[in-house]
């Protein structure tokens, strides 16, 4: 399958060559940030692109992220054509003239010269703490306008032949609450770049630059015919699918994701009309976050041995209407397009449901809850708790949704209790799975984890972003849905009230934010759960002896916890 003047071995290490650069700089990142969202958290990628801003290699990191790494690059191309030089470093994150995704996903790019001509580009992108705008953390839900959300960015020269772009640095160091953590992190994406750039001159060493360069057109071309033999062995068809999100903030009402899925031959098209129209609310998602969401759901359900390169988005072609929820223009504000990006990629899943029912998911959480608490302390220094958390995963074909790991689109990690802590003035009292919320199924989702965050300052102000309390978490093939959301302040006091899955409020000194997250649905027919299944997650906490007699049909004595097999039997025999 390789093309025939390529030799197997030398593009097998030139493969994996390049695949551990981008993991190195992936850890270069890890290893030198500041801020807790990027080096706890990890909402941070890489990637080497080639001269003309195709990705050859993607960090083990974010698939919405290093699907949109082309777009950047080629706001670089475009804008600075003939103007590229050794030692430059850029800088971008807007959405509307830079390629980029959301305010806060700011992109670091070096371009690599060898052999006196340009190769391609070291890049790096990472979540800041924050980046101005109208909350800390700069993820407003309720933003109307990106104006409201922070400091834009267009493609500019953060160093110009190796000469450091001062005013650029004054600039983030100005409009952001956290600037040390902002420039921190920063300067993590510029040691990262220049370690991807270092590694790849080692490899031109070795093999040439026209060398390396001819086996990284070999690898796009390998990637898009892998791609294009699995694709060709899906069934044709158009598969249709709609998703919602709960829209309690938005004048409009709940947002509709519309997905048209057509599979013929060796290519897909995915065509979003009848999606919702851009909102006044922070949701909406840049067209190269939408894609890279496309990508990255059709990406589950194929070999993971495939090159994680931008060849293997070629066969797959993604249209939307614009001034859509998924396709926006100026002014649509995008802070928190995150949720729809997470609910593009389960539109896929839905889609491909129809196609390949064994090879597709319950629906899950919906990606992770955003708790965002910001403010000032008694010095009048500024602190922003930003915490993505997730991992209540969809039943699937063949087994239960895993706890604790984050939707694939996402891939981040929670944040460690202790760091938060000590970082931020915020106190974690609970954080665990809830009972009798997993979805029910031959094979369930798993629980809803809760998570209570009480404030340690006078005030702050509280950003969420979460989902799926009314539209839950949908079940495949007889499965049921997962439990729903629930945001509450101060549970059990006599100020408790309920807030919206997303919006803005305030807390003072002694509040608790409860946040119930969404679990996953459950796939197949929960009266074909083994009994001896159902008994051990009744052991683990995860179920009640109530609750699986009523959704399994399973019988267990709650004295013995064992399973009564002639009263489950005559249970189930009843209910079918």
């Amino acid at each position: 399958m390789l093309p025939r003047d390529i030799e197997p071995v030398t593009f097998e290490v030139i493969r994996n060559a390049l695949d551990t650069l981008v993991d190195e700089m992936a850890l270069t990142i890890l290893r030198t940030a500041y801020s807790g969202i990027v080096k706890d958290a990890m909402d941070f990628s890489t990637g080497f692109a080639d001269r003309n801003g195709e990705t050859v290699a993607m960090g083990l990191t974010i698939a919405f992220h290093v699907g949109s790494f082309p777009s950047a690059v080629r706001s670089i191309i475009r804008k600075f054509d003939g103007r590229i030089y050794p030692g430059d470093i850029y800088i971008m994150n807007d959405p509307y003239t830079s390629g980029g995704i959301h305010l806060p996903d700011v992109y670091v790019i070096k371009p690599v010269f060898a052999e006196d001509e340009l190769q391609g580009f070291s890049c790096t992108v990472a979540h800041q703490t924050d980046i101005g705008g109208i909350v800390p953390g700069s993820n407003s839900t309720d933003s109307h306008e990106i104006y409201q959300e922070g400091l834009r960015i267009p493609t500019t020269k953060l160093y110009e032949r190796g000469v450091p772009n001062e005013t650029m640095f004054d600039l983030l160091a100005t409009n952001v609450r956290v600037p040390d953590k902002v420039l921190g992190d920063i300067r993590a994406e510029i040691a990262a770049a220049t370690l991807g750039e270092r590694q790849f001159l080692d490899l031109v060493g070795r093999y040439g630059a026209i060398e390396v360069r001819r086996y990284m057109d070999a690898i796009l071309e390998y990637s898009e015919r892998r791609v294009r033999q699995e694709i060709s062995n899906l069934p044709d068809g158009v598969y249709d699918f709609t998703h919602y999100i709960d829209g309690d903030n938005i004048e409009t009402g709940d947002v509709i994701i519309n997905l048209s899925m057509v599979i013929e031959g060796d290519g897909i098209a995915v065509d979003f009309t009848g999606s919702s129209p851009q909102v006044k609310a922070g949701i909406n998602s840049p067209f190269p976050f939408t894609e890279s969401s496309v990508w990255g759901g059709i990406r589950q359900i194929m070999d993971p041995d495939i090159p994680n390169s931008s060849g293997s988005h070629h066969p797959i072609r993604v249209t939307s209407p614009e001034a859509t929820v998924v396709n926006p223009v100026l002014p649509a504000p995008c802070g928190a397009r995150g949720i729809v990006g997470y609910r593009i990629m389960e539109a896929v899943w839905g889609a491909l449901s129809k196609a390949v029912p064994d090879r597709v998911p319950a629906d899950g959480e919906g990606g992770n809850t955003i708790i965002s608490i910001g403010g000032y302390d008694s010095e009048r220094r500024p602190f922003a708790f930003v915490d993505l958390f997730a991992g209540s995963r969809g039943g699937r074909p063949n087994g239960d949704g895993p706890f604790g790991t984050p939707h694939p689109g996402g891939n981040s990690a929670n944040t460690p209790v202790e760091i938060a802590e000590v970082e931020t003035p915020v106190r974690i009292e609970r954080y665990g799975a809830v009972p009798d919320s997993a979805g029910p199924g031959k094979y369930r989702g798993a629980p809803s984890i809760v998570r209570d965050v009480r404030l340690l300052e006078h005030e702050a102000v509280l950003q969420l972003r979460s989902d799926k309390r009314r539209n839950r978490a949908f079940g495949l093939h007889g499965g049921k849905p997962g439990s729903s959301s629930w945001n509450i302040v101060n549970p059990d006091q006599d100020d408790e009230h309920t807030i919206t899955p997303m919006g803005v409020g305030r807390m003072k000194r002694g509040d608790v934010i409860h946040h119930v997250m969404a679990s996953g649905g459950g796939w197949g027919n929960p009266m074909e759960r083994d009994p001896e299944l159902v008994l051990q997650d009744v052991r683990n906490g995860i179920y009640s002896v109530d609750y699986v007699r009523r959704e399994f049909g399973v019988v267990i004595e709650p004295d013995s916890l064992a399973v009564d097999p002639d009263a489950t039997a005559s249970l189930r025999a009843d209910s079918s």
